[in-house]
């Protein structure tokens, strides 16, 4: 972990437990209000049902299934829920659980809702008691772990199982994923040394492959998904505008030390585990969301892109890793690889392969933070190839996509860098002899 600097400020200011989860729920219920406002409460409702209903492989926009104010309320419901089973187990909100709860909320507009996830956090709440460990130790990967939601989705819903086979199915499978996901994340850390932050997404990636294998051999073939909406930029535009606004103005409420506080983010890799809710305090933290965000809003807009389901999932999910490792020096060199991957591609910027793989791919973020933003450039460049790759061999049944690439070419890459500059550093040394 990133250590402060000797000149660094004093001591941060630690805001409770219960503050940092109060805002977080905050932002949730701003969706579920948001939701209602948009659409009203019986079309949301008529929505929610459509969603909770649905299919919810890669790529499944749920501004598509039930409509927008349904897909926001649903992302806040899903979030509050997941706040109340924080409280209750007393869990510490370090900047990792923040990251998670931001990802709750992000993917509960595309591929997780109010029924699906609930399966896998109990397989790992059985894992905590057979170890005889508190469940609050593992409910961060309880919740990153919903990455494969739509495994429940797939076969609950599924038209060549009878409702009597496919129900008592997908909750065993799902189940038992949550069982052997903690061991999993644990051993399969190592292969990235942190460089990519979504390990749960390498991790999903690797067990939804055998999952998929597994089913397959059964002749239980996952039809492919693409639901895609646009439309929606300026309504959506000016909503995240405004909780990127509040969240900046809350931080400077916690802290008016700001500008010394985000220099000190700035100055750390981000290699996971970098929590900067414990080094710098909440205050700093909800501005560099603020601003990660913003500069992702920036990135689709530049690029022509959309703002809908996925692609705010994905903004989300960079404002809640800006609790645990991201900030806008190193994401910025990742967005810049896959843009220039990009252009040397049959393929545009904003498409939604494109656009999510600039997004996502800033889980690579602690390569440029470490090894310079020359590296991050490269990172980015590769991932914008494999982002498009990996998907088939997990059927679209892992919500990190992204993630699982990422894992793949922080593993490779980072070690190639790392022996480049094992040698670079060994020269100067022999010479010296």
């Amino acid at each position: 972990m990133d250590k402060a600097e000797p000149d660094s400020p004093p001591e941060p200011r630690q805001a409770s437990d219960h503050l940092i989860l109060g805002i977080v729920a905050a932002y949730a219920c701003a969706f579920v209000a948001f939701g209602l406002l948009v659409d009203g409460p019986a079309t949301v409702l008529r929505g929610l049902v459509e969603i909770v209903a649905t299919r919810d492989a890669l790529l499944t926009d749920y501004f598509g299934i039930g409509g927008k104010g349904a897909a926001c309320v649903n992302a806040g419901l899903l979030t509050l829920a997941a706040c109340i089973v924080y409280y209750r187990s007393a869990a510490k909100m370090s900047g990792s659980a923040v990251a998670c709860l931001f990802l709750v909320l992000g993917f509960g507009l595309f591929g997780k809702n109010i029924l699906n996830i609930w399966f896998i956090v109990f397989g790992v709440f059985l894992y905590c008691k057979f170890k005889g460990e508190p469940f609050a130790a593992h409910i961060n990967t309880a919740f990153f772990g919903t990455a494969l939601a739509p495994v429940f989705s797939e076969i609950a819903f599924s038209t060549t199982l009878p409702l009597g086979i496919a129900l008592p199915l997908a909750v065993t499978t799902a189940t038992v994923i949550g069982f052997v996901l903690v061991p999993a994340a644990a051993q399969l850390f190592k292969a990235h040394m942190g460089f990519s932050l979504y390990n749960m997404g390498f991790t999903a990636g690797i067990v939804g492959v055998l999952v998929v294998a597994l089913y397959k051999s059964y002749g239980f073939v996952p039809d492919p998904v693409m639901i895609w909406t646009s439309g929606y930029n300026p309504l959506l535009g000016g909503f995240l505008l405004a909780l990127f606004v509040s969240m900046a103005a809350a931080g400077y409420w916690l802290d008016r030390d700001i500008v010394a506080r985000m220099l000190q983010i700035m100055r750390m890799s981000g290699q996971a585990p970098t929590d900067f809710v414990s080094l710098v305090g909440f205050g700093p933290v909800l501005v560099n969301m603020s601003l990660t965000g913003a500069i992702g809003v920036g990135y689709v807009l530049l690029v022509g892109g959309d703002l809908n389901g996925p692609v705010i999932g994905a903004i989300l999910t960079i404002v809640g890793f800006a609790a645990y490792g991201k900030h806008p020096r190193n994401i910025v060199p990742i967005m810049i690889g896959v843009f220039l991957g990009s252009l040397a591609k049959p393929w545009s910027a904003s498409d939604p392969s494109g656009l999510l793989a600039a997004l996502f791919g800033t889980t690579l973020a602690p390569i440029a933070g470490r090894f310079g933003w020359h590296w991050g450039i490269v990172a980015g460049f590769l991932h914008s190839s494999a982002a498009r790759s990996v998907g088939s061999v997990h059927g679209g049944l892992n919500l990190y996509n992204n993630g699982f690439a990422a894992g793949i070419v922080a593993a490779v890459l980072a070690a190639v860098i790392i022996a480049i500059e094992a040698r670079r550093n060994a020269q100067p040394a022999a010479r010296d002899e």
